[in-house]
């Protein structure tokens, strides 16, 4: 602020009386003989403890009556620094405020004017009215407006400068994109009323035209008479003599505005040190502008973003159908540019058409018309934004002749301007949008570069409403799947009839014998056989009143026989291989001392009948190779996994659920246990799960109270229960074998034809001669193992072992004749290679040619005894076998009848046989 000392009478007064001169008064501290009213000053204390204190005229008249207002007015006169010092120090800053206004009002001030007409409401720069270190904060205030422009900060810069400079007015001119330059504001209102634009920025017209051209500063004291610009000032004032113009510039060197400072007839002109002031003030602008303009676009952004955000929430958590995702979209999107109308037109690729379900007709309970609406691709403004790509923005709809009025006519609504965008997905445009009519005016850039980036959501929103869509109708068909396979995979009525008619047994003879065998038994026969174990196993779990029972006998039925028609008719896993599986787990658990619960007992027994539910006939590593569902769906253990969840399926239809009177953590613990114990027959977790039990065993640590313990025994005794054909009689594991190669030749015919070799050669047909040595390594590494680890901690189960050391002994006498064939056989080939140089040798002795016979006769002869030898194993094991093929015993028949097999399997195995 300027001194106050300006503000008083010029004139000189005497000294007061009884003071020294001014030289000799600086030497001593005149706040001691003086008091102002309003401050009291001591001057023996700092600064910070002053006091203040309010006197009358009269307490300080009385104090001083020789001081007279005059008296004061030279003394501060004649000592200007004390009186800074002063005013800084006990003087509130509020208060020097007060007195800028009071005398911005004496003086009567313009205010200033925006070529809009609109006022600032303060007289002056808003920094006039602060002290230096509170006026950063006016423009930080600014700058934060949400209607804050380039005019608006400019002129705040503009009155700052001049008041600074002390000027009688200013004018601000700005530049448009067209190179010219208008009035932005004016802060006089004596000036003449100034055309809005001044022209093109060029020399010789007016100061502000020139200053822009020359992007240089002007002080002028000679307005009138200055030859670089005749015209003088921008707006026309009679009384403006010398003009200070200073170029608004961006950090480009870009002219951005000029600030024009004049001071009027009759007042002193300006000095170079004035226009330093102008230029010093006036720099600012630039670094203003700039974060005007990066502010309004982060708050700008900020603004779409929080749009954007609204709007994807809204969309993707109430996806219900399309027709309520394109309504969402219509809405967003008029809200979005401010439009009255908005429609969402789809691509039908495959017509070459849009067509549109949903129109947004103004009011919301007329979201859906009765009738689709459908037009070619290459008509109206819609069909050629879907055909090009194309952003239209259309002032006036009806003047453009790719707008195509039928909708307007089935609509009934005028269109006026329209801004239509296409919606891509993946490249490729799946629809259109179209804004009709904006509320206040046309659509402008801003609106297509908003909407542009809400089009890329409308994309993603569709995308997945099309998604959903098809996942609904999916489910759809997958429940009307499950109906139909439900119905015809579930045991039928007359089913149930006829083996709820069956009475079970009491007592099964040597059913409880290791060498039962349980092919022996019809496939008619087996549910009442698992019904009689089932039951058995279920009264274990019997609550204390024996009396009663905690099983539904028509859910067992129901159970048992939809299992049996959930097994495939594949040569070796199907319901024959789970009947007989169930069997030894059952002879496990009734002849062992173990310690197992009875829910473990059950979910023992559940799981070996159901443990090969739905088996394709092929391994695991055929699965994942051919690429099949399941084992996308399931990346390990590939078919358990589906043989769990084929159970728990079973399970869950009605009729079907055989653990209904569990309780639920009971529930909860035997399917655990069941998901457990079938996947433990994946002979991949085989060797980890008897490693460690292994060594248990051996270290003596083995104990039934630990679950930990219990869970790997149960793993164990899964892989025995699994592998139950390999400790069987001779004859009948024989047999047994052969079925499960024929299974495994199989699936080595289909890989040959698939990938053109098989990748295991024991699945190899044209390899059958391997058959005793695979059949020795897989007794040894695997059976074995596997039964002497279940009689270390199951002592009763010895039978196991004892009967896979008798057969791994006959195995091992087939796979030592095998080998002394082939060597045999080998020593043949060589005599004949030999043979063959022996004739190249000698050729003119033609009676080489009578040995060969005799050769070929010879190797005949010792070929034959061995040929014979195994034909005839292997016509005892098939006569037996035959033989066996007899009608089925009755429910008691005794033990001898445990030889027999299925027909079925006699034909597969004299098959093998005869390839063997």
């Amino acid at each position: 602020m300027s001194s106050p000392v300006r503000q008083m009478t010029h004139r000189r007064l005497p000294p007061l009386p009884g003071v020294a001169p001014h030289r000799r008064q600086m030497q001593r501290s005149p706040a001691s003989d003086m008091v102002i009213t309003g401050v009291t000053c001591n001057p023996g204390l700092a600064p910070h403890h002053s006091t203040r204190s309010v006197h009358s005229s009269s307490t300080m008249y009385a104090r001083s009556p020789d001081l007279q207002p005059d008296t004061v007015t030279q003394f501060l006169f004649d000592n200007p620094d004390f009186l800074d010092t002063f005013v800084s120090q006990h003087v509130h800053e509020d208060r020097i405020r007060q007195w800028s206004q009071r005398k911005h009002r004496v003086q009567g001030h313009n205010a200033v004017t925006l070529t809009n007409g609109d006022l600032f409401k303060d007289q002056r720069s808003n920094w006039k009215n602060c002290v230096q270190s509170k006026k950063w904060r006016i423009l930080q205030d600014l700058t934060k407006d949400n209607t804050t422009n380039k005019a608006r900060v400019f002129t705040e810069l503009a009155a700052c400068a001049a008041e600074s400079v002390n000027a009688d007015g200013h004018n601000l001119y700005l530049v448009d994109d067209q190179n010219q330059l208008f009035l932005a504001s004016k802060s006089s209102k004596n000036q003449r009323a100034p055309s809005a634009c001044l022209g093109r920025i060029e020399p010789r017209t007016s100061l502000p035209a020139y200053v822009a051209f020359t992007k240089e500063s002007v002080l002028t004291n000679s307005l009138l008479g200055d030859p670089r610009f005749p015209l003088g000032l921008g707006v026309e004032s009679d009384r403006g003599v010398s003009a200070i113009a200073v170029p608004l510039l961006h950090g480009n060197n870009a002219i951005l505005g000029v600030v024009e400072l004049y001071r009027n007839y009759g007042r002193v002109p300006f000095s170079p040190e004035e226009e330093e002031v102008a230029d010093m003030m006036l720099v600012w602008a630039d670094i203003c502008m700039e974060y005007v303009e990066m502010y309004n676009s982060m708050m700008k952004q900020r603004k779409l973003n929080d749009f954007l955000l609204a709007v994807t929430k809204s969309i993707f958590q109430d996806i219900v159908s399309m027709d309520t995702v394109i309504m969402k979209i219509m809405n967003y999107a008029k809200k979005l540019v401010i439009a009255d109308r908005a429609s969402l037109f789809l691509v039908d690729t495959k017509s070459s058409e849009l067509y549109a379900r949903i129109f947004d007709t103004g009011r919301v309970e007329e979201h859906i018309p009765q009738k689709e609406i459908r037009f070619p691709m290459d008509r109206g403004v819609a069909g050629h934004v879907a055909s090009s790509g194309e952003v239209l923005n259309i002032a006036d709809a009806y003047t453009d002749s790719r707008f195509n009025r039928d909708v307007d006519l089935q609509t009934g609504y005028r269109t006026k301007s329209i801004l239509c965008m296409p919606i891509y997905n993946r490249g490729n445009i799946i629809g259109v949008v179209q804004m009709v009519n904006k509320i206040d005016g046309v659509f402008t850039k801003a609106d297509e570069e908003s909407f542009e980036t809400f089009a890329i959501y409308c994309g993603l929103a569709l995308h997945h409403a099309k998604l959903y869509d098809k996942i609904r109708r999916s489910e759809q068909k997958y429940r009307v799947a499950v109906e139909v396979l439900s119905y015809h995979s579930q045991c039928n009525d007359e089913e149930y009839l006829v083996t709820k008619q069956v009475p079970i047994p009491s007592d099964i003879p040597d059913i409880l014998d290791y060498d039962y065998s349980p092919w022996a038994i019809d496939n008619d026969h087996k549910p009442v056989y698992v019904l009689y174990m089932m039951r058995d196993i279920f009264k274990m779990h019997s609550h204390k009143n024996k009396n009663e029972e905690r099983f539904d006998l028509d859910d067992m039925i129901r159970f048992t026989l939809t299992v049996r028609k959930n097994y495939r008719n594949v040569p070796y896993h199907n319901w024959a291989h789970a009947f007989s599986v169930a069997h030894a787990m059952f002879t496990v658990i009734k002849t062992s001392q173990h310690r197992f619960t009875p829910i473990e007992c059950l979910a023992l027994y559940v799981a070996c009948l159901c443990h090969d539910l739905d088996h394709r006939g092929k391994t695991n590593a055929f699965m994942v190779k051919s690429a099949s569902p399941l084992a996308a769906i399931y990346s390990t253990s590939t078919m358990e996994h589906h043989h769990f969840n084929h159970t728990v399926t079973i399970l869950q239809n009605e009729g079907h659920n055989i653990f209904k009177h569990l309780t639920s953590a009971e529930y909860k613990q035997i399917l655990s246990d069941i998901r457990h114990c079938i996947l433990a027959t994946d002979l991949a977790l085989f060797f980890s799960n008897r490693s460690r039990l292994q060594d248990i065993a051996d270290k003596g640590e083995f104990s039934w109270e630990s679950a930990e313990h219990r869970r790997l025994v149960m793993a164990n005794s899964m892989t025995a229960a699994d592998l139950c054909s390999m400790y069987k009689p001779w004859n009948l594991q024989v047999q047994l074998v052969d079925v499960i190669m024929e299974e495994f030749w199989q699936q080595g015919d289909q890989e040959k034809v698939k990938i053109g070799y098989v990748q295991n050669p024991i699945m190899d047909r044209d390899k059958v001669n391997e058959l005793p040595e695979s059949q020795v390594g897989f007794l040894v590494g695997i059976c074995l193992p596997c039964y002497e680890v279940m009689a270390q901690i199951l002592p009763e189960t010895k039978p196991m072992v004892n009967g896979a050391v008798a057969n791994l002994k006959k195995w091992r006498e087939l796979a030592d004749k095998e080998a002394r064939e082939k060597e045999k056989e080998n020593e043949e080939k060589e005599k004949e290679k030999q043979t063959d140089e022996n004739q190249d040798e000698v050729i003119e002795e033609p009676p080489v040619k009578t040995e060969n016979p005799s050769d070929d006769v010879k190797v005949t002869s010792e070929m034959t005894p061995s040929s014979v030898d195994y034909a005839i194993d292997d016509s005892a094991s098939d006569t037996s076998f035959l033989a066996a093929d007899k009608p089925l015993p009755d429910l008691g028949s005794d033990r001898t009848s445990n030889i027999s097999v299925p027909s079925e399997k006699t034909v597969l195995s004299s098959k093998s046989d005869e390839s063997r």
